[in-house]
């Protein structure tokens, strides 16, 4: 089978598994928690539109963001390159269907690599691009994470989701020091690429010489270009840094925020600490690579950190917030990024790693 055909086809079972299972998790939670007391609840008491509102536009807002921060990386790291905001922002829109398709959410890192590069930045640039924004996320995350452990630590006992929070750190430690080695040592990165090149030539018996040096060329020139922009934010991109870190801060504190407006909308306290601690603790979950889009995981790790929350007192609205919160974070981002993907390649799956070759 044609490796375009198989990467097309992979596109769209992990569409099919990530929607499935989302929608699967949130009728069970729905199942366990939606009782008649839900429903007189809904039906008597005055809810809150405007804040369901307001839940969308902070994510939308969150785009721009988001888009603000790439733009500032980008054309700090390349002085040539002139990214309008408008353009970022297409970007991460785009990127955003691959990535909640995907385990682990990395789909989308390729794609914003790619549209960078079109966009005239070099291979090694927009990498270095992409990775500082992973970056940033994984220092800010390693930072608060200890809040709100604080916050959760007389709450989650020895359970499951200590468990995955555990594996999840661990994860984030251990590519947290594989980047950082990469960035010291560039020379061992070229030959590790290169041998595990030769290693799939001879696998898959591959005779092109010319195409393997080809390929050495490339390592060489992109390791290169990546060393030097990652170094950039070391020496004089010091205030670039910090003026990301503070984009960072922002787009984090906007997107937390959607929680407590969908439960100001529904009658309840907005929970703003206990609710930004619990996505804390929800994003170390799901960068564990589990299942496309972490669909399935991400749901029954909010009705387990929200039903702490919530307690019993609110127990019967579990399954309500929970589907309005994925709809808004998930569902919504899916098909925002379906169509921008689709006005870009007039498709959802024609996106495969061969174009880095063109």
């Amino acid at each position: 089978m044609d490796e375009t055909k198989k990467d097309k086809g992979k596109i769209k079972i992990y569409t099919l598994i990530s929607l499935l299972l989302s929608l699967i998790v949130i009728v069970l939670i729905l199942f366990f928690t939606f009782n008649a007391q839900t429903l007189y609840y809904l039906t008597h008491t005055s809810i809150r539109y405007e804040y369901f509102v307001i839940a969308v536009l902070l994510n939308v807002f969150s785009w721009i963001l988001w888009g603000f921060r790439l733009q500032v990386l980008s054309n700090a790291i390349d002085k040539e390159l002139h990214i309008g905001l408008g353009e970022s922002t297409r970007i991460v829109i785009a990127n955003l269907f691959l990535a909640l398709i995907t385990p682990a959410l990395i789909g989308g890192e390729p794609l914003r690599i790619y549209l960078l590069k079109k966009d005239g930045m070099k291979l090694g640039g927009a990498t270095a691009a992409i990775l500082g924004e992973r970056l940033i996320d994984a220092l800010w995350v390693l930072i608060t994470v200890p809040f709100a452990f604080f916050i959760f630590k007389d709450r989650l006992g020895n359970s499951t989701l200590t468990i995955a929070l555990t594996i999840g750190i661990i994860i984030f430690l251990g590519f947290l020091l594989i980047f950082l080695y990469a960035l010291k040592n560039p020379d061992k990165i070229k030959s590790f690429l290169i041998f595990l090149n030769n290693k799939m030539n001879r696998l898959f018996k591959r005779k092109e010489e010319e195409e393997s040096n080809n390929f050495v060329n490339f390592v060489e020139r992109e390791v290169d270009n990546f060393h030097t922009s990652m170094m950039f934010f070391a020496r004089e991109g010091k205030k670039t840094f910090l003026f990301v870190s503070f984009l960072t801060l922002a787009y984090w504190a906007v997107c937390f925020m959607i929680a407590s407006m969908l439960l100001l909308g529904l009658g309840l306290p907005p929970f703003f600490i206990e609710s930004y601690a619990a996505q804390m603790l929800l994003l170390i979950i799901v960068s564990i690579p589990t299942t496309p889009g972490s669909s399935g995981v991400a749901e029954l790790s909010m009705s387990g950190l929200y039903g702490v929350i919530l307690g019993s007192s609110y127990g019967y609205l579990l399954g309500v917030f929970v589907i309005l919160f994925r709809f808004i974070t998930y569902h919504m981002n899916l098909i925002a990024g379906a169509i921008f993907q689709y006005r870009i390649f007039k498709s959802l799956t024609s996106f495969s790693f061969d174009i880095f070759k063109k």
